[in-house]
């Protein structure tokens, strides 16, 4: 038998029933930093000037020793690189006396990782912009962004945007070669590491020779989904990896950091190049740019790490919380790493 009417139900009574919200933010899953702990890094805490000269000797090769000759001299004129530490990134947030009071404890512990987090973005960000220039690579001008680096079907064929763009997805092959090129410039391969996205992961999930035994150990790799190791070289899956967009029009290039298509007329990329994305409407073909990387390939230089200050505001009755990091970044040897271009999907 129904109930009459005039009865007391969740609806009815709506106001009364308190909601709950859960003491810590739950934020979009945050993928790692991968870059700054494969490549030489440089304290320079303490230090004064906003450069730093690094010498550049040029490799000598032996004589032959004649009898009674005199040794061969070997003359050498050393150029030198210049790091320039000029990279000040902040992260701020103002927080009113009322909400500071009334919110939930974590609401400032989910923007303290967030500033963090971002933070540590800019400098991978900065140091996969540099892999546009290895192997004599320019970022001249748009239609040459990444040219310098290969595809990952074959890995020796250079990436060229001229639409629709081809780049290919990666291949037990491709990977065999890309190594192969830095070898032959008398790179050690087992110093090596490879940074990829998400898209070539999955890739070599289904490359039967990445998941059998002899390149997994025991077993244990492939059940965590651990990439692992292959031919030597320690492989890195990261979202930072970049984002090529191709334009089918004028075939020039976007980089960015972000799956989302560019637009407007003038569009400005990570490179600080501008595009347009508007005249005859083009379409945009992805690419992302994995990085093959020595670590004596590039130079972070840290003049501060995170820091995190804390100022009361009187005028707008709130506290001021400021995270910021002061660095430089800089090609130190020019074939130390290759830049393999696959399709973003």
């Amino acid at each position: 038998m129904g109930l009459g009417t005039n009865h007391s139900t969740i609806t009815t009574q709506d106001k009364w029933i308190p909601q709950l919200w859960q003491d810590e933010a739950i934020a979009t899953y945050m993928a790692k930093t991968v870059m700054r702990n494969l490549v030489s890094v440089m304290q320079h805490q303490k230090h004064k000037g906003d450069s730093i000269i690094f010498p550049v000797p040029g490799r000598g090769d032996a004589s032959v020793k004649a009898a009674s000759t005199q040794v061969t001299l070997i003359a050498d004129t050393a150029t030198d690189i210049t790091l320039t530490i000029n990279k000040h990134y902040e992260y701020s947030k103002l927080y009113e006396d009322l909400a500071d009071m009334l919110a939930l404890n974590g609401m400032k512990k989910f923007y303290t990782k967030d500033a963090g987090y971002a933070l540590a973005r800019r400098v991978d960000a900065e140091l996969h912009k540099i892999m546009a220039t290895m192997n004599g690579g320019s970022i001249a001008g748009a239609t040459n962004l990444f040219e310098k680096g290969v595809i990952g079907g074959d890995g020796t064929t250079n990436f060229s945007g001229a639409t629709p763009g081809n780049g290919t997805a990666l291949t037990d092959a491709g990977l065999r070669a890309a190594i192969q090129t830095l070898e032959d410039n008398n790179i050690d391969s087992s110093e090596l590491n490879f940074v990829v996205p998400p898209v070539v992961i999955k890739t070599l999930r289904g490359i039967a020779r990445f998941t059998e035994q002899a390149f997994r150990g025991d077993g244990d790799a492939l059940k965590t989904g651990r990439v692992g190791n292959l031919y030597g070289v320690e492989v890195f899956a990261s979202s930072l990896c970049p984002w090529i967009h191709v334009n089918s029009v004028t075939s020039t290039q976007s980089v960015t950091f972000t799956s989302t298509a560019p637009t407007g007329g003038s569009f400005v990329d990570d490179f600080g190049l501008t595009v347009d994305w508007s005249t005859s409407s083009p379409t945009d073909a992805k690419f992302r740019a994995c990085a093959l990387v020595h670590p004596d390939s590039m130079m972070l230089a840290e003049a501060q790490g995170v820091r995190v200050q804390q100022q009361y505001k009187q005028e707008y009755l709130g506290y001021l919380v400021t995270a910021d990091n002061v660095f430089g970044t800089t090609e130190m040897r020019d074939y130390a790493g290759l830049s393999v271009i696959v399709p973003a999907a």
